[in-house]
């Protein structure tokens, strides 16, 4: 079985966000794809079969199957695009959160994905003894979107990933207004109930976070960075229930694996 390993949202090896990809005739067993994520121990490895002119696609983090990773998304492109469908410059996916379209634009790789749908929440005196910053909003969709006052709480923030893990969503994401004019907002993302205590870029969380600050800053493309220890950036273009996301790959190994 030969596997890739990319990094995605990034221009460069060691930045971004590392995702282990497969590309298969069929599914190994669930409890074999499961053992390869963990030894892996990235937080996803995808996993694609063809199937006529689209492919299956799923994701498995080290505890378990996810319904929606984008990341894992952009790197599973980037590897049938660049190394077995050369002259494609689209691919489409069947995925348990609906269909995918994946297009390469030179260098960028844009994803049409569903914008989450979401509700406001009351501020919790358990969401601010976990974050210990002031809270302004709070929103939940499948993770959980707390607004912070400025950038610099969201970049200096210590994580404590049990509190953070009592919370509500699969995920705990904080955002604020940049306040680099090269960007729009920033966030960082955590998730320790799937053993990803912090994910370094997020395309799924940003289907949030797009959505929600193209509403306050009345625009409909941003630029959004996720101001984790690697960092990432993403393109994102909010259009009614879609939001495009686009960012580089790099291809950082392949592997065979003895499976």
């Amino acid at each position: 079985m030969k596997q890739f390993i990319v990094d995605a949202f990034t221009e460069k090896i060691f930045s971004g966000n590392p995702a282990a990809v497969c590309v298969l005739e069929k599914f190994p067993e669930e409890k074999i794809m499961l053992k390869i994520a963990q030894e892996n121990n990235l937080s996803e490895t995808a996993f694609a079969v063809k199937a006529g002119n689209f492919y299956k696609l799923r994701w498995f983090t080290p505890a378990n199957e996810i319904d929606f990773c984008g990341h894992a998304t952009l790197a599973t492109a980037f590897v049938i695009l660049t190394q077995i469908e050369k002259d494609s410059n689209a691919v489409e996916f069947e995925t348990l959160r609906g269909n995918f379209s994946v297009t390469k634009n030179e260098n960028l790789f844009e994803m049409d994905f569903p914008a989450y749908e979401y509700k406001k929440i009351s501020v919790t005196e358990q969401m601010a003894e976990a974050v210990g910053e002031k809270i302004l909003e709070a929103y939940l969709s499948r993770d959980l979107l707390l607004v912070l006052e400025n950038d610099a709480a969201v970049r200096n923030f210590q994580p404590n990933f049990e509190k953070l893990q009592n919370l509500e969503g699969l995920i705990q994401a904080i955002t604020a207004k940049s306040s680099d004019k090269n960007f729009d907002c920033v966030s960082r993302i955590f998730a320790p109930k799937i053993k990803v205590n912090e994910d370094p870029v997020t395309g799924s969380t940003h289907c949030m976070i797009a959505p929600y600050w193209g509403g306050k800053l009345q625009k409909n493309f941003l630029k959004c960075y996720q101001a984790s220890e690697r960092g990432g950036i993403l393109n994102c273009k909010v259009s009614g229930e879609r939001v495009k996301i686009s960012g580089n790959a790099v291809l950082f190994a392949t592997s065979e694996l003895n499976i």
